[in-house]
C-alpha cells in the first residue's frame, strides 16, 4: 500500500528539485512525479505528453500518480500537480488548483532541464528517437537491456553481471582518455537492445490466437 504523507513531511519531489537547483513549479513536479512513479519505463517526448494528458482525465481511484497523498513504490510522493490540465505555462507550487497545461515546447524545455541536472536519463533507441526516464539507481550497472517493444530497462544478470565491473572499468578508462585529449560532455551507455521474453511470448500468443472475424465469416 502507498505510504501516506504526513502534514509536516516535505514532498520528496520538491526536495529533489530544490537539491538540483530547479524551481518547484507545478509542471516540474508533475513531470518528475510521473516518471518517478514509472521508473522502469522510458517515454518519447510525445508519449510523455500523452501520458500526462491522460492523467488529467483520470480519477484518484484510477491512478496512484494522481493522488497527492500517496507514494510510489520507490518512496516518492506523486505530486498533486499531476492532476488536470489548465492554465498554460509552468506555474508555481500551490498556484490555483494545481492544474497546468504542458504544451509540447514547455514539456521539451522541462525534460531537457531535468536531464541536464541528472534527474532524468535520456537514451536514443534503435530508431534514433530520444527516450526519457527517471534516472535509474542502477544506471552504472553495465550492461543493461532495453526492450524495444515495452521500452522497459533492466540490468542483465547471471554471467553478464560478473563481467559488468570489467566493462565499467574499461568504459571509465576510455572516458578519462578522451577527457585528457580535450573532449567534453562525454557519456557512455552500453546496452543490449531487443525484445524481452514477456513481449516475445505475448507476440507469439497473439499470432497463434484464432481470428474471431474469420471464424464467424
Amino acid at each position: 500500500m502507498p505510504k501516506p504523507l504526513t502534514a509536516n513531511e516535505p514532498d520528496p519531489i520538491d526536495v529533489l528539485l530544490s537539491a538540483h537547483g530547479l524551481r518547484r513549479t507545478a509542471a516540474a513536479r508533475r513531470v518528475l512525479g510521473w516518471l518517478l512513479a514509472h521508473p522502469d519505463t522510458s517515454y518519447t517526448h510525445a508519449q510523455l505528453q500523452t501520458a500526462l494528458q491522460s492523467v488529467g482525465g483520470a480519477s484518484d481511484a484510477d491512478s496512484d500518480a494522481a493522488n497527492p497523498n500517496t507514494r510510489t513504490s520507490d518512496g516518492y510522493a506523486a505530486s498533486s500537480s499531476t492532476k488536470g490540465v489548465g492554465t498554460k505555462g509552468e506555474g508555481t507550487k500551490g498556484e490555483g488548483t494545481g492544474s497546468v497545461a504542458l504544451d509540447r515546447v514547455t514539456l521539451y524545455r522541462l525534460i531537457d532541464r531535468l536531464t541536464q541536472v541528472g534527474l532524468l536519463l535520456c537514451r536514443v533507441d534503435a530508431q534514433r528517437v530520444r527516450r526519457y526516464q527517471a534516472m535509474p539507481a542502477s544506471v552504472h550497472a553495465l550492461p543493461h537491456f532495453e526492450c524495444q517493444s515495452c521500452h522497459r530497462d533492466s540490468p542483465l544478470l547471471g554471467p553478464l553481471q560478473a563481467n559488468a565491473l570489467d566493462l565499467e572499468v574499461a568504459a571509465q578508462s576510455a572516458l578519462q582518455a578522451l577527457k585528457a585529449l580535450g573532449y567534453q560532455g562525454l557519456s557512455l551507455d552500453l546496452a543490449v537492445r531487443g525484445v524481452c521474453a514477456d513481449c516475445a511470448t505475448a507476440a507469439v500468443m497473439q499470432a497463434a490466437s484464432p481470428n474471431t472475424a474469420d471464424k464467424t465469416s
